[in-house]
């Protein structure tokens, strides 16, 4: 990865939808997180989730435009959130990263974001 570029810069919005597209069907595998999508078709959250993914990671700023501000603890508090949950979806998003070719610089970046990310949704002991 180039030091100056965007992860969005160095994947691009295909590897992002794959890796999207991937994690979705790690949930599908994962009944304790399928349970929370109360939709058959899961295509409404895997357009959001590419949506912010492609916004966070320094592309277009669609989702903002269309969502808002994210607000990630708060439009997922209906939930709960504990340590096992949050292993859960990680355990699926790298799953789904494992699936994506990417340098290793991107990888450790993204991990670090997702492990950030999901210790901050934890909003039960």
């Amino acid at each position: 990865m180039n030091s100056g570029q965007s992860i969005f810069e160095s994947l691009g919005e295909s590897k992002i939808q794959a890796l999207v597209k991937e994690f979705y069907e790690q949930v599908k595998q994962t009944p304790d997180l399928r349970k929370l999508y109360p939709e058959k078709d899961l295509s409404a959250a895997e357009e959001r989730l590419y949506l912010f993914l492609i916004h966070v990671f320094g592309g277009p700023h669609t989702y903002l435009e269309k969502r808002g501000h994210p607000m990630l603890r708060r439009r997922h508090f209906q939930w709960t959130i504990d340590g096992e949950m949050r292993n859960l979806w990680l355990n699926c998003m790298f799953r789904a990263m494992d699936s994506i070719e990417m340098d290793t610089n991107i990888r450790e970046a993204m991990m670090s974001y997702f492990i950030k990310v999901a210790n901050h949704m934890i909003n039960k002991e």
